[in-house]
């Protein structure tokens, strides 16, 4: 992991992984992340198309508290890219972490997908969205961590609950792939980190 200080509105990322220089620009509050080719963060159950390749950001976050982390995300999709996606992530390391995405599928739906890994990936579609971008959000009470996701930043929808069994400090990141098209650019804006816990983790809201 390299550190890498980079701002995006008020907020700053300090680490990244995978990352060439030409992939990331800041524009006051909005960052644009582009993947490479055959770009991707999966570790394959068989053990045989396992990729750790996708480039990814990194902010510390305390797990001692309660933490809320938003972000607006805006894949910039195209009729080639199955597979490309925007992220935002719970990262340990590459076999220990759990990522939220706005992914294109096989049929060029657009979707809500969770990942989450330990040592081996599981690998979840959710809905269908008909929205350019969606805000994306991963919440802790310390016991639990929740996922959810907005397309217009107001009402949320229950993605996944699961367990919180990361360690006392660990990182939330944003990251982009693209497993199968040449390249793909993801813009990402409104960045949050409060820490404090949503009020129903049913509803995701704050």
């Amino acid at each position: 992991m390299d550190k890498n200080i980079i701002e995006c509105g008020d907020y700053q990322f300090t680490h990244s992984l995978n990352l060439k220089k030409e992939a990331v620009r800041a524009e006051r509050d909005t960052l644009s992340l582009t993947a490479g080719e055959q770009t991707d963060l999966f570790c394959d159950p068989k053990g045989v198309a396992t990729n750790t390749s996708a480039p990814l950001l990194f902010s510390t976050v305390d797990n001692t508290k309660p933490f809320t982390f938003t972000v607006k995300v805006k894949p910039l999709f195209t009729n080639t890219g199955t597979y490309s996606a925007g992220a935002i992530l719970a990262f340990v390391d590459k076999s220990h972490w759990q990522k939220l995405c706005f992914e294109q599928d096989e049929e060029g739906n657009h979707r809500i997908v969770t990942v989450r890994t330990v040592e081996t990936s599981d690998d979840n579609n959710h809905e269908s969205v008909d929205s350019a971008s969606v805000y994306l959000r991963m919440s802790s009470d310390t016991k639990v961590i929740g996922n959810y996701y907005s397309e217009d930043g107001k009402n949320w929808h229950l993605v996944r609950i699961y367990k919180n069994e990361y360690p006392a400090e660990f990182y939330l990141s944003i990251s982009s792939q693209s497993p199968k098209d040449k390249a793909h650019t993801c813009l990402f804006s409104d960045i949050i980190l409060e820490y404090r816990p949503v009020i129903d983790f049913r509803k995701g809201n704050m």
